[in-house]
């Protein structure tokens, strides 16, 4: 089925490694979130089977996405079990960002019009987007639903008669043929352990507007289920170290630590 989408502007960038925790995931698409505040890519830790990240309250962050794929691709993006285009309790089915073939771009928040956008940041549970419109259960996650697009015909070119040209005369090369350049281009919970309270935990607020401008173009999707779904938890730092999630590396017991002297009498109790 053809349908609408929608398209965000071209952002250049690279994909980024470091402290031996993946900084993107994704085989069709990479995807990776980036805290706007230090502009640094957040690392991701692999725990339980699933890919997290620590996020810092009051932190504006931002999901980066690069087409790896050879043709253009859909994007659904679900942000706390939330269409981030709609606002819709999120499903594959959706609305979504078209990147075309090697394109990064930033998807900074909710989308509220064609030229502007709530920005996503890290807040409380309660005060989250989710949460404020009665939909807490999701609060933790990033999704993104990859669609290919579904080949497009192109007719044949018309045949072309030449009239005969006699021996002294000189065939001239045809004309080149115009080349079409009309593709919009896109920019584009996990069971939690310990005892810890469901007001710890950390969400994506509904942020200060933004400027971020977008288009339509339409994409016609070559299969109903996605080729890639790409899910990314999150929480505060302090909760990933509590959940074993990050690891804390264990000190040793020094037997010198101080310098060398007599043994002194203990404190009296």
């Amino acid at each position: 089925m053809l349908m609408r989408t929608l398209a965000a502007a071209t952002t250049a960038g690279a994909m980024l490694l470091a402290g031996g925790c993946a900084h993107a995931i994704g085989s069709t698409v990479d995807v990776r979130v980036m805290d706007r505040t230090t502009g640094e890519t957040l690392p991701m830790y692999w725990h339980d089977g699933k890919w997290w990240v620590p996020g810092k309250p009051g932190s504006r962050y931002s999901v980066a996405l690069t087409n790896r794929s050879g043709g253009r691709v859909l994007t659904v993006l679900s942000v706390d079990g939330v269409n981030a285009i709609s606002g819709e309790t999120a499903a594959p089915d959706q609305t979504g960002y078209v990147l075309s073939s090697g394109q990064f771009a930033q998807i900074t928040g909710w989308r509220k019009n064609m030229s502007r956008v709530a920005a996503f940041e890290f807040t409380s549970l309660p005060n989250s987007y989710a949460a404020r419109t009665g939909r807490p259960d999701n609060v933790g996650v990033i999704g993104v639903a990859v669609f290919r697009e579904k080949p497009r015909y192109v007719p044949p070119p018309a045949p072309v008669l030449q009239e005969k040209q006699s021996r002294n005369e000189a065939a001239s090369p045809p004309a080149p043929a115009a080349s079409a350049a009309g593709d919009a281009i896109g920019s584009a919970e996990a069971a939690r352990r310990g005892d810890r309270a469901q007001d710890s935990r950390i969400g994506t607020g509904h942020g200060r507007s933004e400027y971020s401008a977008t288009s339509y173009t339409d994409f016609e999707r070559a299969s109903a289920t996605p080729d890639e779904v790409i899910a990314i938890h999150y929480d505060s730092r302090d909760n990933l170290v509590a959940m074993g999630v990050i690891p804390v590396p264990r000190t040793s017991p020094n037997p010198f630590p101080a310098a060398a002297g007599f043994v002194p009498d203990p404190p009296r109790r």
